[in-house]
């Protein structure tokens, strides 16, 4: 369970029990402020707002709305008012989905009553979204002392400036990733590159893995579970490409961090290619200490004849379907490997191709051939992501990153469902 902050004095506190919730209240530590806010159940179209208006709010700098505790406003005290559980928590997703632009994802955590009737208590955690703030009603709502306010048009666009100048950081992480290319001048095919940085973590946050004896088979063992994942795989269609994550089985020690790469990479880096048929298909995952994900792909694009069979002189064709499923399968890297070393911030993520100028689609997933040239040579898009949306909403994450790839190449269609917020 998330821990809810309730102040300076007791900045990680964690119900699991009505009886939890009863001794905060008794103590004196349950007292609405910037990061916590006390609510009923909503149970009209006008709470419904009011539920989405106090979510966006939060989604500032993040916050917990606890709904089953509320104030006495007499006393000046809070007493639990238990609510019905009954597909509470689904209302308040829905609620966070769909009124709130952009849509807002939350994580839901229900405290059964005592008295084991049905009622309890729902713990809302919202995270702070990289992607804020958020509007309701054509208003954009922030977080004050202890109570929402509508916000001002400065102080809008003051955070608007701020995740332009967030994107811009990323992005120079992911033209590095370019930049370092260890195929630069190899064969002719378009290249992929993913970024994944913690936003708010210790340079040391993913030491537990890279600094262990058997990190590579720790590795390999996220790899497989990704790869066994039915629910990412019913996102995907059960799609498939070449190279994929499993055909990163080399493991590499590298500075400051470990690798898993495809044959062709060796530890430094250097490409050397073994004189064996699809030598320059090259796949390459990095974990750094510090918590950095890193995807190199070699084969957004191939040489394919009339045919579809290669051939050095064919037209070189981009594979849209070799940009979504290394996406998604580093995203739920991403995830796990967030979890498992206890890093609950966002995430900053970028995706990146180059080689893409005058080439077209491959039909491969799609009944019609695309004629439309990509007009540039390079593609390249930021986002931030926060670890609910990792769990909970991949899909909009992916597109954020990859849809303007899509429209452009005439395919997004052909990838709704592993776009879709909800799956």
């Amino acid at each position: 369970m998330t821990s809810i902050y309730l102040s300076s004095d007791n900045p990680r506190w964690i119900p699991k029990t009505e009886a939890d919730l009863q001794t905060a209240i008794d103590e004196g530590l349950f007292e609405e402020n910037h990061h916590l806010d006390l609510k009923k159940a909503p149970n009209s179209k006008g709470d419904n707002k009011e539920l989405a208006r106090d979510l966006a709010s939060f989604a500032i700098d993040g916050g917990t709305l606890v709904i089953g505790v509320q104030e006495n406003k007499g006393s000046r005290t809070f007493e639990l008012t238990p609510q019905p559980l009954n597909g509470l928590p689904e209302k308040v997703d829905q609620v966070a989905r769909m009124i709130p632009d952009p849509p807002l994802t939350v994580i839901a955590e229900e405290i059964s009553a005592a008295a084991d009737d049905g009622t309890g208590y729902l713990v809302v955690h919202i995270p702070a979204s990289p992607v804020a703030p958020h509007m309701v009603d054509n208003r954009y709502f922030g977080r004050g002392d202890k109570t929402k306010y509508q916000m001002g048009d400065a102080e809008v666009v003051a955070l608007h400036t701020r995740r332009r100048n967030s994107e811009a950081d990323t992005l120079a992480l992911l033209r590095k990733e370019m930049d370092e290319d260890p195929l630069p001048d190899i064969g002719s095919q378009s290249h992929f590159f993913l970024v994944a940085q913690p936003t708010a973590a210790r340079r040391d946050v993913c030491l537990p893995i890279t600094g262990a004896q058997d990190w590579n088979l720790h590795l390999h063992t996220l790899i497989k579970r990704i790869q066994e994942n039915q629910k990412l795989r019913d996102a995907l269609s059960n799609m498939g490409f070449s190279p994929d994550l499993g055909d990163a089985h080399q493991g590499h020690r590298r500075a400051r961090g470990v690798a898993r790469s495809s044959a062709g990479l060796r530890s430094d880096r250097t490409y050397a290619p073994e004189g064996r048929w699809g030598d320059e298909d090259v796949i390459e995952v990095q974990v750094f200490e510090n918590g950095g994900l890193r995807l190199f792909m070699s084969r957004l694009s191939d040489g394919l004849s009339a045919h579809h069979t290669p051939g050095d002189d064919a037209e070189q064709v981009l594979f849209d379907a070799a940009a979504v499923i290394p996406t998604r399968h580093m995203l739920e890297l991403t995830r796990l490997v967030s979890e498992e070393v206890g890093y609950h911030g966002n995430w900053a993520l970028a995706v990146g191709a180059n080689r893409l100028r005058g080439r077209r689609r491959h039909t491969g997933q799609s009944l019609l051939a695309s004629n439309h040239l990509y007009s540039d040579d390079t593609y390249e898009e930021s986002t931030g992501a926060t670890l609910a949306e990792l769990r909970d909403a991949p899909g909009t994450v992916t597109s954020r990153l990859l849809g303007p790839l899509l429209r452009s190449l005439g395919s997004e269609e052909v990838f709704a469902k592993a776009l879709n917020a909800e799956e």
